[in-house]
């Protein structure tokens, strides 16, 4: 027979009337399901005199059908009129002892009333907590901030108590799911007092949303694995802050825009019609670096600069034309980080391609433009030279390709030798070696390279693509953590290639997903044909520390033959990683050693505090630690070490995604003729495939000249305060 609707009433009212009972139903929705001896322990009562007494308000609990027991099990807990009443239970509480004044200030800068109800749904909607978990920790959360007495309470105060509620209960992965994203007080005040973010309130902007979208990126995108081995040092992610949004660097074609014009990706922005003269051209380059630059990591190349721009400079004057140039290069300068890639005659597989000329119109094949090709090249290294003769220029990047026709044919061997007059000044050209017949490929400044590896055709595999980014491994790392066992060493490094290559995909799949908004110019789409390849792009396993790593196993240089023999077991590791994986990371995964100044620096100084000075073979300074991640030759003289190419070629296998060689130059005076034969040595040899000449030099602003070497005070004037070095790789 049922029992009566107020009948039942009664019961359960006087069921919780007793203080005994009402702590029996608290303390199973706070612990769940107990046990008869565990319930009296908790309550603190004898069992051999207190058991009648125990055994009454369990009876009364379960006859009023608040409780249940599992025989089974024999542990009690409480059932859903049971926790209706502990919720009925804490309403009536609050409203007797309203904690007046407790005062929340939320993320959305308004000020409420305290409610745990709020914790709660942020529990079950933020961390996907099941909502009797959620009750039981925003009650608990309650207790703690009126146990406290604070009656002033902000967001992030209440999520950090909550979250220490969480640590506290093992309960990790909602804990993971709550974390507050944001800078501490204090790197922000830090932030706005230092002087460059001062004076630009855009970089502050930018610093600070990196540093929020680097936490979350950390938090809610990697693998805890890739996470903490980013945090730790293992490896470097580089550019976590904007990681998700923008590939690292891109080869643009810019014959897709002298036929197209330009679509501006803000609806605010006019669009670029199709150039009609030299100057229209080069404004449409510009235009399209300009819209390009808030969607790239690092920086842009163009390549075949001089000879995709040769149609526009038929019949202009070349006074004219460098004119033109002139503005344009200074203009990069001052707005863009950005590459010029030139060719000293027009390469084969070129030549007869249809010419894009004025008004986006086919005019002949390139081959016919041969002359204002060279014109241009050589208008821009003059350039260069005169507008370094007072400070270097070193931006935009002047990258020029050797091809075999650079020491046969008479016109390329001039441009060649004044590119290399002005590497004897201030080091600026890049070389890119294209000496094997018909080779094509294209190179960004940083090293990274492009070929044709996916479908045979240089158009499709080279240009309107870029890389994505790099994750770099920390070699010294490895070596500390293997106990210097060259096996556990191989091992771990394929875990950490492993680790990089996942990394890689999950940014290619979130470039992808996001690109459309994240990079808009970039994806912009002309009769179904979208200009950014992004399946083409390549990814890059980055090593930090190779020099360190084989002196560390050595106790020896890289060019030591003992040394020689660990780094190609080394190599043998990655090529035995590369051959594992096959395709299941993408065509274009590949090893690189390329510069990295942040990956250099962090790395070098997380491995000093975590394993002593004392310990870590370093490059750099005790205060100023770090890793190499470019690969340097010194000229001795006018001519290249012995057996420096050597050892080039015995890395060759690192160069699948690119490379950068620089050749430090001394504080004496070259020549041209000197610096030229040094690169035909180079690139004859075939073991360096992208090199640039370094120079250390010292500016007056002052006097406003120049001098080889680091100097701390004017030779001139004597100036102390007006001395500025010119380094561009310095550390690293």
């Amino acid at each position: 027979m049922s029992v009566p609707h107020r009948t039942r009433g009664v019961k359960v009212l006087k069921a919780v009337s007793s203080p005994i009972r009402l702590t029996i139903l608290n303390l199973l929705f706070d612990k769940g399901a107990l046990s008869y001896t565990e319930l009296m322990n908790a309550l603190k009562m004898n069992p051999s005199r207190d058991a009648g007494r125990f055994a009454y308000h369990l009876k009364f609990l379960l006859k009023a059908a608040l409780l249940e027991v599992d025989a089974d099990a024999k542990k009690y807990y409480l059932t859903e009129l049971g926790k209706m009443v502990i919720d009925v239970a804490d309403r009536v509480e609050k409203k007797a002892h309203k904690p007046r004044g407790m005062i929340v200030r939320t993320s959305h800068y308004t000020l409420e009333e305290f409610d745990a109800n709020k914790i709660a749904n942020t529990l079950i909607r933020e961390a996907k907590m099941p909502a009797e978990l959620a009750q039981k920790t925003a009650k608990e959360a309650e207790k703690l901030l009126l146990k406290s007495k604070t009656k002033y309470l902000t967001a992030p105060l209440v999520r950090e108590v909550v979250n220490a509620i969480l640590v506290e209960k093992g309960l990790e992965d909602y804990r993971h799911k709550l974390t507050r994203l944001g800078m501490p007080v204090h790197e922000v005040t830090a932030l706005l007092e230092t002087k460059d973010t001062v004076e630009n309130s855009e970089a502050l902007l930018r610093e600070a949303g990196k540093a929020v979208l680097s936490e979350y990126t950390l938090l809610n995108v990697y693998p805890r694995d890739v996470a903490d081995a980013y945090v730790s040092g293992s490896i470097h992610i580089n550019n976590l802050g904007t990681w998700l949004l923008k590939p690292n660097e891109v080869i643009h074609d810019l014959r897709f825009f002298f036929q197209n014009g330009i679509q501006a990706s803000n609806p605010l922005q006019l669009s670029a019609a199709r150039p009609q003269t030299f100057g229209a051209a080069l404004s449409t380059v510009f235009n399209v670096l300009l819209h390009t630059r808030g969607e790239v990591n690092a920086s842009q190349t163009c390549d075949y600069f001089n000879v995709f721009l040769a149609p526009f400079a038929k019949g202009t004057e070349a006074a004219r034309i460098k004119e033109n140039l002139r503005l344009f290069i200074t203009s990069i300068h001052t707005h863009v980080d950005a590459a010029l890639s030139v060719d000293l005659t027009i390469p084969k597989f070129i030549a007869d391609k249809a010419a894009i000329g004025p008004q986006g119109k086919n005019c002949g094949n390139y081959r016919d433009f041969s002359e204002e090709s060279r014109l241009l090249a050589e208008l821009m290294i003059d350039i260069f030279a005169e507008e370094s003769s007072l400070k270097p220029l070193l931006n935009p990047k002047l990258i020029v390709k050797v091809t075999d026709q650079a020491f046969t044919d008479e016109n390329a061997k001039a441009l060649l030798l004044k590119a290399h007059g002005l590497a004897a000044e201030n080091g600026a050209p890049y070389f890119a070696n294209m000496l094997q017949s018909g080779k094509t490929a294209a190179f960004a400044a940083s090293g990274c390279k492009f070929e044709t590896d996916l479908t045979g055709d240089w158009e499709t595999d080279t240009l309107r693509t870029g890389c994505i980014g790099y994750v770099t491994i920390n070699l010294p790392r490895i070596v500390q953590e293997s106990e210097r066992d060259k096996n556990k060493f191989s091992e771990v490094l394929r875990e950490r290639c492993e680790m990089a290559s996942r990394a890689l995909v999950i940014k290619y799949r979130a470039l992808k997903q996001n690109g459309r908004k994240s990079f808009p110019f970039l994806t912009q789409n002309t009769n179904g044909d979208t200009y950014f390849r992004l399946e083409s792009c390549s990814s890059i396993i980055n090593l930090a520390g190779l020099n360190e790593c084989v002196e560390s196993f050595t106790g020896k240089s890289l060019s030591n033959e003992e040394s020689a023999m660990a780094t190609e077991e080394i190599l043998q590791g990655l090529q035995a990683f590369k051959h594992k994986v096959g395709r299941k990371y993408g065509k274009r995964l590949f090893t690189a050693i390329l510069r990295s100044l942040d990956a250099s620096e962090r790395l070098a100084q997380l491995d000093v505090e975590k394993y002593g000075v004392a310990k870590v073979k370093f490059s750099g300074t005790r205060e100023k630690p770090f890793y190499s991640t470019t690969r340097r030759i010194q000229l001795q003289g006018s001519s290249l070490p012995s057996g420096a190419l050597d050892t080039e070629q015995k890395l060759r296998v690192l160069n699948s995604g690119g490379s950068l060689n620089i050749i430090e130059l001394d504080e004496k005076h070259y020549v041209p003729e000197e610096l030229y034969n040094v690169t035909k040595q180079v690139v004859e040899k075939q073991a360096v495939e992208f090199f640039t000449y370094n120079r250390k030099i010292t500016h007056c602003s002052n006097c406003r000249k120049n001098w080889f070497g680091v100097l701390h005070k004017c030779p001139s004037c004597g100036s102390l305060s007006t001395i500025v070095q010119f380094d561009r790789f310095s550390s690293t």
